[in-house]
């Protein structure tokens, strides 16, 4: 009885974006709440997605809880970059040769973190797949 009741709970709430969004700004919040007070040098958020990231590897959190607003947030996306995009627009020297030096180095930057993430994945790889332990971290 107490896991019909259980599931009969939570699947509306599973279904809601709505809940599943307040869900996602709550672990924000988590985040927030303890790099505050910890004095942490990492932001909230990132710490938020640490939590949910963990949740989800010992699996007491399932990923129909929180896949509908997770699929919002990245389908409004661009609403989030709108402050950057008037930013830019406020100082025209971005839009000349600044902008295109700034732009090369973010290319870059880009470029070579996706290299050494990728060089770092094919190395543990292959280290998982002759048997020995890949503790990086």
């Amino acid at each position: 009885m107490t896991s019909y009741l259980r599931t009969s709970l939570w699947r509306p709430l599973r279904s809601s974006r709505f809940f599943q969004i307040v869900l996602i700004l709550l672990f924000w919040a988590a985040g927030e709440g303890i790099a505050r007070t910890t004095h942490l040098m990492i932001p909230g958020s990132v710490l938020g997605l640490f939590i949910v990231l963990l949740l989800l590897i010992t699996r007491r959190l399932n990923i129909l809880t929180v896949r509908r607003g997770a699929q919002w947030f990245l389908a409004e996306m661009l609403l989030f970059f709108i402050p950057a995009v008037l930013a830019v627009l406020d100082h025209p020297e971005l839009l000349g040769m600044l902008g295109l030096k700034i732009l090369a180095v973010i290319l870059f930057g880009t470029i070579a973190i996706m290299v050494v993430t990728g060089a770092a994945i094919d190395l543990c790889y292959r280290w998982v797949n002759r048997g020995e332990n890949c503790d990086v971290v």
